[in-house]
């Protein structure tokens, strides 16, 4: 998880083998160092296929999820920690390197009311699980922050890193996304600090979710706190062009927000690449 990489998403949200080979062949062209393939139904997924296309071109890979509502951890522990084992097996076969996302919920799950003690001892009670599982396959698990309109339990850097030292496992990091963090944080800088000692994975997302450099996430104080923390890991431009109704749904993505890959690929990616030399991070 370093270098440079693009969430899947800008090609297909479908990881079937059509998909794969789309998504693959295209992040090559690109020279990505890295892909986020999206687990949106993991137990169909070909992986020795996948395995075979990442190997073929010597293509790192990180798996990501948000729990679907028959496990979200908070209420239904136990079927959490049978998804997780599901996805980080399936992840493991593929030879990624990691499981990120909201793992820990469902994208879109709120009560109306604040988080209780209850639904947190069951998260925890799931990561610790599920982390054991990923550490016999040497697949590190990554909790990723997210807004408070996407979920209720975890929204910021802090949050996340309490809920991981909670867990106390070795193999589990936190994963930031600068279109939360434009909501969340008190200032770009703050989560990034705050996360410092167990930050490995960032997505460099717009304030709409559209072309990195056509909004206003303050992408010079994001580099510049990563670079203040020698951050190591991974950078991954996640935008959205095309995606399912559900996946639309939860993310609350109701317009396009690019037009087009080009836009995106040909405008967003250059401006990402170039900060994150210029800072000294690639």
């Amino acid at each position: 998880m370093q270098g440079f990489g693009v969430h899947t998403s800008m090609w297909t949200m479908n990881w079937d083998r059509a998909g794969a080979e789309k998504a693959i062949a295209a992040a090559v062209s690109y020279k990505m160092d890295f892909i986020e393939i999206a687990l949106l139904n993991a137990p169909a997924v070909d992986a020795p296929h996948t395995r075979g296309l990442l190997e073929k071109h010597n293509l790192p890979a990180v798996c990501s999820l948000g729990l679907p509502e028959h496990a979200w951890a908070s209420v239904r522990p136990e079927a959490a920690i049978e998804h997780l084992k599901v996805a980080i097996d399936k992840t493991a076969d593929m030879g990624a390197l990691a499981l990120s996302g909201v793992i820990f919920g469902g994208i879109g799950e709120r009560t109306g009311v604040p988080p209780t003690e209850k639904e947190y001892d069951n998260i925890a009670r799931a990561l610790t699980a599920a982390a054991k599982h990923a550490k016999s396959r040497s697949i590190e698990l990554g909790v990723e922050a997210v807004n408070r309109y996407e979920n209720h339990l975890i929204n910021t850097a802090r949050q996340a890193v309490e809920m991981i030292e909670r867990v106390g496992a070795d193999n589990i990091f936190v994963h930031l996304d600068t279109y939360h963090m434009n909501i969340e944080e008190k200032g770009a800088a703050t989560g990034i600090l705050d996360a410092r000692a167990h930050l490995k994975y960032i997505h460099l997302s717009e304030s709409d979710r559209g072309t990195p450099g056509y909004g206003n996430v303050p992408w010079d104080e994001i580099y510049t706190a990563l670079a203040a923390i020698g951050f190591k890991g991974g950078l991954a431009m996640e935008s959205f062009i095309n995606m399912p109704a559900e996946v639309a749904y939860g993310l609350a993505v109701w317009r396009p927000v690019a037009r087009n890959e080009a836009e995106v690929m040909g405008n967003g990616l250059p401006f990402l690449r170039n900060k994150a030399k210029q800072y000294g991070l690639i």
